[in-house]
């Protein structure tokens, strides 16, 4: 690598460093009410009070589980894409988002209880979102049509999640439609507890499926004459993404659209990096997105709370679509 790309390198980290300093600094400060970036330090230390209280009891927690769903909403894109070879492969897209929302807000709206919710019925709807796509899309090889097919497999999805909704008790619908708009309302220490196996099963089975990501990118052919089977690691990439959407749908619902950008702004960012380091970007980004939108949704029409799962999809969509428009515009340059 020459040293002007080092140079870059290092300013994009110190920009993304700052850029995150910010954010966090913010999170915890803004809201009602305000506590002033000389009183943080003692609100995140001094037991009692309440700017004590709202710090490290509410901003805290959501804080982290911003971070923790932009990361693994934005690794799973990035294992979908590359593992499909399509910038538009993403869990909303391929039944896997959607799946998983629909058998959580199918728990909640006919009283089932399982154990492990709700990660453990996010996690069986993810699968068997994912898993329909897949078998749709079989011995189809044209890329539209298996995005084409998702979606209509993520529309049959969503119906279901709507006729949860209807047929649900009028108490619960409010909290219904939060949920499946995207939320991070009521995000406890324990909401982030129940998260741990998720993490712990989830990330190191993405590190371990990366490597796969580089010979897929190749061809099925060539991966095959290489003795790779490319069908056994699309599939355990799409079982992986499955759980990394499946741990953030769970609590949070499904905050829309930022496994398609997250991925797209890291290989914007790094155009000649590895799969390591778009994984790491992915991870960073997606996790800085969710804390901006969250951010924006929580202070923008105080006391008013948007989704964040709109926020995010208006602001992922406008933006990957430009970056698609761009890279394509640079390859009819060349």
């Amino acid at each position: 690598m020459s040293e002007p790309s080092r140079r870059g390198d290092r300013l994009l980290a110190v920009a993304v460093g700052v850029l995150a300093v910010v954010l966090v600094a913010a999170s915890l400060m803004l809201g009602e009410p305000f506590v002033g970036v000389n009183r943080l330090p003692h609100a995140l230390t001094a037991d009692g009070g309440v700017e004590h209280t709202v710090v490290v009891l509410l901003r805290a927690p959501r804080l982290l589980l911003a971070v923790f769903a932009g990361a693994l909403l934005g690794i799973a894109g990035l294992l979908l894409q590359e593992s499909l070879r399509n910038p538009l492969a993403v869990p909303e897209l391929l039944g896997v988002s959607s799946g998983a929302a629909a058998a959580v807000a199918g728990c909640v709206a006919w009283g089932v209880s399982v154990p492990g919710a709700p990660l453990v019925p996010a996690l069986l709807g993810s699968a068997v979102g994912g898993t329909l796509t897949m078998l749709a899309v079989r011995g189809v090889a044209d890329r539209a049509a298996v995005l084409l097919i998702g979606a209509a497999v993520s529309a049959g999805l969503h119906a279901v999640m709507l006729t949860a909704l209807s047929l649900s008790d009028s108490r619960d619908q409010g909290v219904l439609v939060r949920y499946l708009l995207g939320s991070l309302t009521g995000t406890t220490w324990d909401t982030l507890a129940a998260l741990i196996p998720g993490l712990l099963v989830g990330l190191p089975l993405a590190v371990l499926v990366v490597p796969a990501l580089g010979v897929l990118r190749l061809g099925d052919d060539t991966a095959a004459a290489l003795g790779a089977s490319p069908v056994r690691a699309r599939a355990a990439a799409l079982a992986v993404g499955c759980v990394l959407t499946a741990v953030v749908v769970g609590p949070c619902g499904p905050v829309a659209w930022v496994g398609f950008l997250a991925p797209q702004l890291s290989r914007w960012l790094r155009p000649r990096g590895t799969h390591q380091s778009w994984l790491v970007w992915s991870a960073v980004l997606g996790a800085l997105l969710v804390i901006a939108a969250d951010l924006l949704a929580r202070t923008v029409l105080h006391p008013v709370e948007l989704p964040v799962g709109g926020l995010t999809a208006v602001v992922a969509i406008v933006a990957g679509t430009l970056l698609l428009v761009r890279r394509r515009m640079s390859v009819v340059a060349r």
